[in-house]
């Protein structure tokens, strides 16, 4: 693929037509259809308490998540593309979410939750009576269907959201889902050359990716090997085991000085049993499993352990290259595998598991170098600063990524078991701060090629 023409899919997938409005429609309806239900499902499966009670300060009541969704739906589909007046402006300023920290909001006068899942619903059906009456042209917010695709994405990202929130609840299981296919042992190579050069990272073509994915352009990345598969449990208990908490040479000063403030010696949710380990997933506790990706793990953390193990973390545009980069034709692809959209086995994505897949599962999804698990199953955690690129420009509003640029935030890239793959690409940039563990995060090492 041509350099310059990297992620330039068309909206339903790569050969599809490029200007079919019907073709747009469709997307629109099929992924805020998949999005609504599995927040109905997350909304559903417990009772009204657990719905209104905020589990955590770090996270939102799910009843906030709930209207929120409605809210940020009205006032992007409904009002703006839509041209369509406010259905409940009341309540705009107690969704917002700059307005109100998390720790905050169960102190608001939110909706209860039968009104938060009528006023969601109505405004759902007045967004596709807009849908149908939308051209897709014309206007930068309307083409392609940006923005029906941006709050897709919106509410996928806040089911994962609340994801987390049932993972940080106390009391019984609430969700289930099947296990990945077991897979055999990974007897690959434990990592890969990536060669130095030039290769396109971001993108400008790709119809509903978000303003800090833009524009492409072209980066130089020397060689480096990077891991084939995220680091596991069995490696990172082996960190542990080796007095990795207690060490402070393995850490920065910000790092040593968090985890002895807060008495941090393992990943979140993991609490020792005698000679192994335990942890809590969605209500179950369960013995670690060996092969699976180290999961709930800080940005410092993994440092720490990327230090202690003679690595490092790679770059962001390290691990982007890594992810898409075709040695064969020089090009940046839309994902590791390719440019077709995801599909059940090329990765784990869209809470089909409630776990990540073992450690080297899903060749399908190989890179063409060879480096596996890239998109889906954890976030991994990068060296690098949350930064625009050259020729950024905020689009739709400042406060998606613009206010989030700089050294307080820690980018990760590829997603998670969590993640819906309409909010999941190659080129998708997922941020946060390098003390946050309740997120789905885990990472992979890398090296300089000419480190020995």
């Amino acid at each position: 693929m041509d350099p310059q023409s990297a992620g330039t899919a068309g909206p339903a997938g790569p050969g599809a037509p490029e200007e079919d409005p019907e073709a747009f429609r469709g997307r629109a309806v099929t992924t805020l259809t998949s999005a609504r239900a599995r927040t109905t499902l997350l909304t559903s499966c417990v009772e009204e308490p657990d719905l209104t009670a905020q589990h955590s300060p770090l996270m939102s009541p799910l009843v906030w998540d709930l209207a929120h969704i409605g809210n940020q739906e009205e006032q992007w589909l409904l009002r703006t593309v839509g041209g369509q007046e406010a259905v409940r402006p009341e309540i705009d300023g107690i969704y917002d979410a700059f307005e109100h920290p998390r720790a905050e909001r169960p102190k608001l006068p939110l909706l209860p939750p039968a009104e938060a899942r009528a006023y969601a619903a109505d405004i759902r059906g007045r967004v596709l009576d807009v849908l149908e009456r939308t051209a897709f042209h014309g206007t930068r917010l309307t083409e392609a269907g940006f923005a029906f695709g941006m709050i897709a994405q919106h509410e996928q990202q806040h089911d994962e959201t609340m994801l987390i929130t049932h993972q940080l609840r106390k009391g019984p299981q609430a969700l289930t889902a099947p296990d990945p296919d077991p897979a055999s042992l990974f007897t690959g190579p434990a990592e890969v050359l990536v060669p130095g050069g030039p290769f396109t990272m971001g993108t400008s073509g790709e119809p509903w990716a978000l303003d800090n994915e833009r524009p492409a352009h072209v980066r130089e990345v020397p060689a480096f090997h990077i891991d084939t598969t995220p680091v596991t449990n069995a490696a990172y208990q082996a960190f542990i085991d080796d007095g990795g908490y207690d060490t402070e040479r393995w850490w920065t000063p910000e790092g040593w000085a968090h985890i002895r403030r807060n008495g941090i010696t393992a990943p979140l949710f993991w609490r020792r049993d005698g000679a192994q380990w335990l942890r809590r997933r969605f209500g179950v506790t369960e013995v670690v499993p060996p092969d699976e990706p180290v999961l709930h793990v800080c940005w410092y953390e993994a440092d720490a352990y990327a230090r202690w193990a003679g690595r490092r973390l790679p770059t962001e545009a390290e691990w982007e290259k890594a992810a898409r980069f075709d040695p064969a034709t020089g090009g940046s692809m839309r994902y590791p595998w390719g440019d077709a959209d995801p599909a059940p086995e090329h990765a784990n994505l869209g809470q089909r598991h409630l776990r990540p897949a073992p450690a080297g599962s899903y060749p399908a999804g190989e890179s063409p170098l060879g480096v596996r698990q890239l998109i889906g199953d954890v976030w991994e955690w990068t060296a690098s600063d949350f930064l625009p690129y050259p020729g950024f420009r905020a689009f739709p509003y400042k406060e998606y990524s613009e206010v989030f640029f700089g050294p307080a935030h820690k980018v990760l890239r590829g997603g998670s078991f969590a993640v819906d793959p309409v909010a999941c690409r190659g080129t998708f940039r997922n941020w946060d701060y390098p003390i946050r563990r309740q997120i789905f995060s885990g990472f992979r090492t890398a090296r300089s090629a000419e480190d020995v």
